[in-house]
């Protein structure tokens, strides 16, 4: 071959080589920064786990209340517990559909994503196939054109040689990384096709189990309209019922007040005696310290008359400089309800459990809220509780909330047997117990058994739950873990 030849063959292979090499490179590089972001969690499936825990805090309690409401509804005759139970049972299942209907339209934002990713996936593939297409096809040309075997043997030397092998080698190579990536998207795009029909049938179902809570809901407000409708007609039962529930209030109002007081009392007399022994120990100080100086000053003066040098300890002893009176200390914060040491770390761990409480049954549910409010059947009646009841399974254990000392546990008609423990400054309250296992004066733990929870005539079980702080009702709800 002439030279002026050869040197034309090695330029054009050489370029054509070095083309498609950078053309494989630059599609390489923006294929790979679209399907990267694919491995990235996103928002939606983020706010679906989310979802579905509350979801399935929200049928637990449902379940919860269903079962508690059974027992309720085995008695014949309706009642305001049972009514109590359906007003929960009716929130939660609104409440329910409403999570279905946030279900939907989650579900539908990931539909759109998956139809999104499907799409961007599409047109990586269709790119990789248009791209592999060229490649295939300007090596065939090339090939034509060149033969590789030409292009190697025409080396001027043998790192030449290797170092278009290496080339050619690099070139392979790269065709065999295109055809795993397309594979590899092939997979991706089947798999998010694969996903999207998963979501279409997931909608599917939401959507039935939508309509048969809707139901379930229409269900329970007719079967509450029938509890409404028949207490309606025992309107002086009622009324007579309400009467006796505002005189044990009252009396579990006077017990509570009547424990406070007296614990305020026992502390103040308390904190008195320690003062005043404090003060008489500092008055004993102060003379024993007046009566050392007397006898030093004394031995001084009766050592110069004798013309003696006196004791350097009794000089000592006089010129010492006497202690002015101790200045009155700052009254500690802590300490203005005269709560002792440990009282006061109590009340203070009792402080930071706000919202994390655990509640005084495992099983149940709150059936009447703090505060005032609309009596549910008699009209212009309002009624104010001042605690939370709850609703639970009969024979339900009952349990402290915290550790404390047992104050009180007495029978108070209305409300069945109550104990009362001291937290600090705070005091937790536990009415309609049907037994009692604490006694006065008894320390307990968080968690720790006090009794188990009565039912009424009507076959309610429920307890009524106060927290109080010094004379100062609390909200119970806001003090337990929510459920």
């Amino acid at each position: 071959m002439h030279p002026t030849s050869l040197f034309t063959f090695r330029i054009v292979y050489w370029s054509a080589i070095s083309l498609i090499a950078l053309s494989f490179v630059w599609f390489i590089e923006p294929v790979q920064a679209q399907i990267q972001p694919q491995n990235q969690v996103p928002q939606t499936q983020r706010n679906r786990q989310v979802l579905e825990k509350e979801k399935k805090q929200n049928l637990e309690k449902m379940n919860q209340i269903r079962t508690i409401l059974k027992q309720t509804a085995s008695e014949k005759q309706a009642s305001l517990g049972q009514l109590k139970a359906l007003d929960q049972q009716i929130q939660t299942q609104s409440k329910q559909i409403g999570l279905l209907n946030k279900d939907l339209r989650l579900t539908e934002a990931e539909i759109a994503e998956l139809r999104q990713a499907s799409t961007a996936l599409t047109q990586d593939l269709n790119k990789l196939k248009a791209e592999y297409g060229s490649m295939i096809y300007a090596a065939d040309k090339r090939r034509q054109q060149v033969n590789p075997l030409g292009f190697l043997f025409a080396s001027d030397n043998f790192n030449q040689l290797v170092a278009r092998y290496r080339y050619l080698r690099q070139y392979s190579d790269a065709r065999q990384s295109q055809v795993r990536q397309m594979n590899n998207v092939q997979v991706m795009l089947q798999g998010k096709q694969k996903a999207t029909q998963h979501k279409r049938l997931e909608q599917k179902n939401t959507i039935g189990a939508k309509v048969n809570e809707t139901q379930k809901l229409e269900t329970l407000k007719v079967e509450k309209n029938g509890v409404v409708k028949e207490l309606s007609k025992k309107e002086a039962e009622l009324q007579a019922e309400l009467a006796e529930s505002r005189r044990a209030i009252n009396r579990l109002e006077s017990m509570i007040t009547r424990i406070i007081a007296r614990e305020a009392k026992e502390r103040a007399e308390r904190e008195a005696r320690e003062r005043a022994e404090r003060d008489r120990l500092a008055r004993l100080e102060a003379a024993r310290k007046a009566a050392e100086r007397k006898r030093a000053e004394d031995a001084i003066a009766a050592a110069e008359k004798a013309g003696e040098k006196p004791a350097p300890a009794d000089v000592a002893k006089v010129e010492r400089p006497v202690e002015p009176e101790p200045a009155a200390k700052k009254p500690d914060e802590r300490r203005d309800n005269n709560l002792n040491d440990e009282e006061t770390a109590l009340a203070s761990s009792f402080t930071a459990s706000r919202a994390h409480l655990p509640w005084p049954v495992t099983k149940g549910f709150i059936s009447d809220h703090f505060g005032r409010k609309p009596h549910p059947v008699l009209k212009g009646i309002f009624v104010e509780n001042q605690g939370i009841d709850i609703q639970t399974n009969a024979g339900e254990g009952v349990r402290s909330v915290y550790d404390g000392v047992v104050q009180d546990v007495t029978n108070i008609p209305g409300m069945n047997n109550v104990v009362a423990i001291q937290h600090g400054d705070y005091f937790t309250l536990y009415a309609k117990l049907k037994s009692v296992s604490v006694r006065v004066g008894q320390h307990v733990k968080a968690r720790e058994s006090i009794g188990t929870v009565a039912t009424d005539k009507n076959g309610v079980s429920e307890i009524q739950f106060q927290i109080w702080k010094e004379f100062t009702k609390l909200n119970p709800e806001s003090w337990l873990t929510p459920r």
